[in-house]
């Protein structure tokens, strides 16, 4: 289980997520973005770090979830790989279908991702963090990409079918159930598929995703309220469920 886009733009609807979590025994893996949209440097919120210092030693992982949380500008779609970066449709896909330009590892080069992952981490460890893992906004990146954190010595990344231990070169399926609210049918299809797609867990691990939008809906805070309880019931762990990298792939 997974709280996204961790920012102290999103504060309020992030402790509800996780007072929410909590009161269902599970102790969500937080997705920290160092700046997102370059409006919010955690480093500047120092209650904001001790808060999230608190979580992580309470038992919750911090991944790294992208730098900005935003593709960067772009004039040109055409072609589909040039120095690495996704172009044409399949950037169009994964910036503008399954996000709002926010699938940062999309299309960067391969210098580009290394910037961006020096930025962040370097973010975190200002902030006094701990980083357990990597994963990209939209749950989108290169297939490269795995080398790149496994020479950086991560445990743990993700997309959306797959759990990943670059560094030990590792994997395993993994069904992720999470909701996506900035349209009407986007919110019922996923609200949907969730309520469809939950006995397929029996198959592989699920992960469960929240997004702070997500507690905006009260329709959604209910779907997340029935995803834990379901959670708790199939979880192996004897007394919470707790995204962990090791976990999911042992």
């Amino acid at each position: 289980m997974s709280i996204h886009d961790v920012s102290p733009l999103f504060r309020p609807e992030i402790e509800l997520a996780v007072d929410l979590a909590r009161a269902h025994g599970a102790k969500p893996a937080l997705l920290v973005v160092p700046n997102f949209h370059g409006r919010a440097l955690i480093t500047e919120d120092r209650d904001f770090c001790g808060w999230l210092r608190s979580l992580q030693e309470d038992g919750h992982e911090v991944f790294l979830h992208g730098f900005l949380h935003a593709s960067r500008p772009d004039e040109t779609l055409h072609g589909v790989v040039r120095d690495g970066r996704a172009r044409g449709l399949t950037r169009y896909f994964a910036q503008r279908v399954v996000s709002a330009h926010e699938a940062e590892f999309s299309d960067v080069s391969r210098t580009e991702a290394q910037e961006r992952l020096d930025a962040g981490e370097r973010v975190l460890k200002e902030a006094g963090l701990r980083i357990d893992g990597f994963v990209p906004p939209a749950w989108s990146m290169p297939s490269w990409m795995l080398s790149v954190l496994a020479a950086r010595g991560y445990r743990f990344s993700e997309d959306r079918l797959t759990v990943y231990d670059p560094a030990g070169a590792r994997r395993r399926p993994s069904l992720v159930l999470n909701y996506a609210t900035r349209t009407p049918m986007r919110l019922f299809s996923t609200v949907a598929f969730c309520r469809i797609a939950t006995p397929l867990a029996t198959f592989a691990p699920a992960r469960i995703a929240i997004h702070p939008s997500d507690m905006r809906f009260a329709l959604i805070r209910n779907e997340v309220t029935r995803l834990l309880v379901w959670g708790k019931g199939v979880s192996t762990a004897p007394t919470t469920f707790v995204h962990e990298a090791r976990a999911l792939l042992d």
